[in-house]
């Protein structure tokens, strides 16, 4: 969805010259009709549209599905809109004026990391770990704990299910950027402490369980007696 009808015109031009089906919509409204008619695989999104702006169709698409890549275009590089962008759930943030081919490899690379079948363990078997008195149901992004269910985000999801294949173990934040967001960026890294303090509010119902900074350099999932080296 872009605001800006000749800018709309071109990208859609160069998206369906890649080979890529392309739906234009010039408002958030109609945007969202749209979206909701068709399975798309990525939404690229305008933050500044009328009718309904980015941001709030963002948020409404991410109520009813976790999983659809968001990409968002905006001319405004303002560090608060781009931490407000990830912490609503985009998987990335392109800064206008931006090169069509810097767009396409963008588009690509998430559409790779989502279309990543994670969720499946080697040999089609559901993915669940067991985390102090919590099941986590990887395959259904799902935390359970004496017969309560705690949905999670898809973006949750991969960052507890790295956490417990390094159950007491540092993970670095470069690590967890890289393999989650496809990036190290400073302002993704703060939307990533967002997510770190979701987990540790639906891991709170458990104290033995805790999900620890380390020195500044990364995270600890820690299920057992205090750590010295966690701070």
């Amino acid at each position: 969805m872009e605001d800006d009808q000749n800018l709309g015109m071109v990208l859609v031009d160069y998206l369906v010259m890649l080979g890529y089906e392309v739906i234009l919509r010039e408002d958030g409204e109609s945007g969202m009709a749209a979206y909701k008619g068709s399975g798309v695989d990525l939404c690229l999104l305008d933050i500044m549209m009328p009718k309904k702006d980015g941001f709030t169709l963002a948020e409404e698409i991410r109520k009813s599905d976790q999983v659809v890549p968001i990409i968002f275009l905006t001319a405004n590089n303002l560090k608060e809109d781009r931490i407000k962008g990830f912490r609503l759930g985009c998987d990335d943030y392109i800064t206008k004026p931006f090169h069509t081919e810097e767009l396409s490899l963008r588009i690509e690379a998430v559409l790779r990391r989502c279309r990543t079948p994670l969720a499946i363990g080697a040999n089609g078997e559901t993915v669940i770990y067991q985390i102090g008195s919590f099941e986590f149901d990887y395959t259904n992004m799902v935390l359970i704990r004496e017969g309560k269910v705690q949905n999670l985000t898809r973006k949750e999801a991969d960052l507890l299910r790295l956490l417990c294949e390094n159950q007491n173990t540092l993970v670095k934040r470069e690590t967890a950027l890289r393999l989650i967001w496809g990036t190290d960026d400073y302002f993704i890294g703060r939307s990533m402490d967002v997510f770190i303090t979701k987990l540790r509010k639906y891991l709170k119902p458990d104290p033995s369980i805790s999900i620890m900074n380390v020195h500044g350099t990364g995270f600890k999932l820690h299920t057992g007696s205090n750590d010295p080296d966690a701070g």
